[in-house]
């Protein structure tokens, strides 16, 4: 699994970067802001890698400020999809498709509260969590955090998980081979959670209550 479509991404991602350095880095993780399959533990170490090999401790300061920029443009793609969509919208949206994958309008009420009483803490802390980092944009758009604080907050945070996996990369780039073998399992382990954590949710959601018979999706 290792060799084929993960190893074909792990080669498009060094490519990328080779091609156009810090705007490479700054384009791929805004992509995987958006689009969380493409993982940030491919994209980071392999940043690392290219600092090593392009002069030392500048380059990967620069990587890292390139890395966060491109983490808050992505950010902001989902905060201002979002927010733009809006509450009432999602509301309405809700009450019309949501039980086709057993959501409710109360959920949304439950998870709105939930933000709002972290919505700093959870913009910070869930910038360094896998798969969460890139979702955690949408409450923030839905809950009109304000922009400047949402930017900050999300700055801050990325730039710590960008600076972590950019000095893993850096640190390992004597081990290119075994480094790349890891992160191939890494990139299966990141898909597989991704996959479990969608199909969780249908079968808690919509699947397992039509087999109890129970009412799906019902507003209340």
């Amino acid at each position: 699994m290792t060799g084929g479509l993960f190893g074909d991404l792990t080669d498009w991602v060094t490519r990328v970067i080779e091609a156009i350095g810090y705007a490479g880095v700054a384009f791929l993780v805004a992509l995987e802001s958006v689009f969380p399959p493409i993982p940030s533990e491919v994209v980071l170490p392999a940043a690392g890698f290219w600092a090593k090999e392009n002069g030392g401790v500048l380059p990967v300061v620069l990587m890292v400020v390139a890395a966060t920029i491109g983490s808050v443009t992505g950010a902001w793609i989902l905060y201002g999809v979002s927010r733009a969509i809006g509450r009432e919208r999602l509301i309405a949206l809700t009450a019309r498709w949501g039980k086709y994958l057993g959501m409710k309008v109360k959920d949304i009420d439950r998870a709105e509260r939930w933000f709002d009483d972290r919505e700093y803490l959870a913009v910070l802390v869930c910038r360094c969590v896998p798969l969460v980092r890139s979702l955690v944009s949408i409450p923030a758009g839905f809950s009109e955090m304000p922009p400047v604080r949402f930017t900050v907050y999300t700055a801050a945070g990325s730039a710590v998980w960008n600076t972590a996996l950019i000095l893993v990369g850096y640190a390992a780039s004597s081990y290119q081979e075994e480094v790349e073998s890891v992160i191939g399992y890494v990139q299966v382990v990141v898909v597989i959670l991704l996959v479990g954590a969608v199909g969780w949710f249908l079968w808690r959601r919509a699947i397992q209550p039509r087999l109890r018979g129970e009412p799906v999706g019902v507003e209340d």
